[in-house]
C-alpha cells in the first residue's frame, strides 16, 4: 500500500462515518449523544483530519527524496 491509497481509504472511510454519524444524530437526540459527539466524534474528525494533513506533507516529501536521488543517479 503507498500514501495516496491509504490517503484514499483514510478519507473514504471519514467520509462514510460522517454520513453515518449525521443519520445517527437525527434519532439520537439526547445530552449523551451531544456528550458523545464532544468527547469522542469531534476529536476523532479532528485526528483524522491532522493524519490527512500529515500523509500529504509525508507524500510531498517523499516526492522531493525520489526527485533528488533520481537526479544524483544520472
Amino acid at each position: 500500500m503507498n500514501l495516496t491509497t491509504g490517503r484514499t481509504q483514510l478519507n473514504s472511510a471519514l467520509k462514510t462515518l460522517r454520513l453515518h454519524w449525521e443519520e445517527t444524530k437525527e434519532v439520537w437526540t439526547d445530552a449523551v449523544r451531544r456528550d458523545f459527539e464532544e468527547e469522542f466524534f469531534v476529536p476523532l474528525e479532528q485526528e483524522v483530519q491532522t493524519t490527512l494533513r500529515g500523509i500529504d506533507r509525508l507524500s510531498q516529501i517523499v516526492g522531493e527524496m525520489r526527485q533528488q536521488c533520481g537526479e544524483r543517479e544520472m
